[in-house]
């Protein structure tokens, strides 16, 4: 923690070494310490002075654990870890010229701001255990006290990082901080610093794609509605439904089944389905009826309020090929032209995507077909339906494939010169406070830290 005192800077010398705490230990009078009657309390290690404002090691330590948080490896031998406690510390130090900068500011932040925060990181926290008892006892554990102490430090710590978000962008607003210049050096330099820990490159592809949906000619659809009226005269002449379902129907998702929809209740299927199905009494027969699907024959097993377990065999006429477009788009059809004829703009899937698109999150059904496919290979596939639309074919080139890998110096450049710029600005600025401030860090005491702070909730 960190308390505000009018000091000099001989306290840096006079100040007691103690473990870390959660909370700040009061300072022990001179009186206190002749007394016999009275046990003296040691004072929290004070690491630096910012102003008038103590940097003291239990504070450092609140930072080395917000650090293990974040995920960063802390070095193992001393002297490299040594290093990265003083940048640790030098971090507090800036914090708490910015904070003192804010205050000459009056840069404020409301407490409804806060506390909409708190509760969510509160919330996010108490989710992680399974009562409140167990909640307690980590918290007691890690030093942070009762959930009422968590809370309050939690506040302090968000109104802090808060206030000085605010400070730098009034700073900004204000023209304090201009952007460094940065050489092409200094940008080679820091990538060969960061680039075991750049994120990887995703693979990705781009692509351009016509979208069909199904259409039967009138031949092939009175083709299969004689087909499924053979089918319904050999069910009343004795045939068994379950059998010719499983040897004739066309729906992969109830043919194995023996044409087994299940308990479906009102507005799942398509309307005309939806109507036959809900006025079927048991083991009753439907007539063939038309769907966007073909030609169905239903059968209901059971009823009950609200839902009904029915089967049904499904003959879906031939449709048009996908194959055709795609051999007039390789033969030398613009890709306008047929889209433009072609595509099912009633589907709302574009037809150009050329933002490279993550591979992992492409559909099932496009990942499947673009595997192992290159720039300008064409593929056709189906992608799936539901209850009541059909399933559509899609037609699609790829423009470009970008295997992952580790991102090249070029495709970060000009990211990291916009950051090194920001960052020597931010420098500039801190390094004018820190001349208008008294600022002292105590080199020795820094050697004392111990390496391995504990983890918090």
């Amino acid at each position: 923690m960190r308390f505000s005192h009018q000091l000099s800077a001989a306290i840096l010398v006079a100040a007691a070494p103690v473990a870390a705490h959660a909370q700040q230990k009061a300072p022990v009078t001179p009186a206190a310490q002749s007394s016999t009657s009275v046990q003296a309390i040691p004072l929290d290690r004070v690491l630096a002075i910012v102003g008038d404002v103590v940097i003291t090691q239990s504070g450092l330590q609140e930072k080395l654990i917000q650090k293990r948080q974040e995920g960063v490896t802390f070095p193992e031998d001393s002297a490299a870890f040594h290093a990265f406690v003083r940048a640790a510390v030098n971090e507090l130090v800036d914090e708490e010229l910015l904070l003192q900068k804010g205050k000459d500011l009056k840069i404020e932040v409301p407490d409804a701001d806060v506390n909409n925060t708190v509760d969510k990181q509160v919330k996010e926290i108490r989710a992680r255990f399974s009562s409140d008892a167990e909640y307690r006892a980590e918290l007691q554990k890690a030093g942070l006290g009762t959930p009422e102490e968590f809370r309050r430090f939690r506040t302090d710590e968000v109104r802090r990082a808060e206030t000085i978000t605010r400070t730098v962008r009034k700073l900004r607003e204000d023209g304090k901080i201009v952007q460094a210049n940065v050489t092409d050096q200094e940008v080679q330099e820091a990538y060969d610093r960061n680039r075991a820990s750049l994120p990887k490159r995703e693979a990705s592809v781009t692509w351009r794609q016509i979208i069909i949906a199904p259409k039967a000619t009138p031949a092939a659809k009175e083709r299969a509605r004689q087909k499924a009226e053979s089918l319904l005269v050999e069910l009343k002449t004795g045939g068994e439904f379950e059998m010719l379902a499983k040897r004739e129907s066309m729906d992969p998702g109830s043919k194995e089944n023996g044409g087994d929809l299940g308990w479906n209740r009102r507005g799942r299927m398509v309307a005309e389905f939806d109507r036959w199905m809900f006025a079927l009494s048991p083991g009753q027969l439907s007539p063939v009826i038309e769907t966007p699907f073909g030609y169905h024959i239903i059968r209901v097993d059971r009823v009950q309020p609200g839902e009904v377990k029915a089967r049904h065999i499904l003959i879906s006429p031939k449709v048009d090929s996908a194959d055709t477009v795609a051999a007039a788009w390789k033969a030398g059809a613009t890709f306008d032209s047929l889209a433009k004829k072609q595509h099912d703009f009633a589907s709302a899937e574009e037809t150009t995507l050329l933002t490279p698109f993550p591979r992992a999150q492409l559909p099932p059904a496009y990942q499947q077909a673009f595997a192992d496919k290159k720039a300008k290979d064409m593929v056709v596939f189906q992608i799936p339906g539901n209850a009541t639309v059909p399933g559509k074919f899609v037609v699609a080139q790829l423009a470009s494939v970008e295997e992952g890998g580790d991102l090249t110096l070029a495709e970060v450049k000009e990211r990291f010169r916009a950051r090194l710029a920001e960052e020597g600005g931010v420098k500039r600025l801190m390094d004018s406070l820190r001349k208008a401030t008294f600022v002292a860090i105590r080199e020795d005491a820094l050697t004392l830290v111990p390496q391995a702070p504990a983890a918090k909730p």
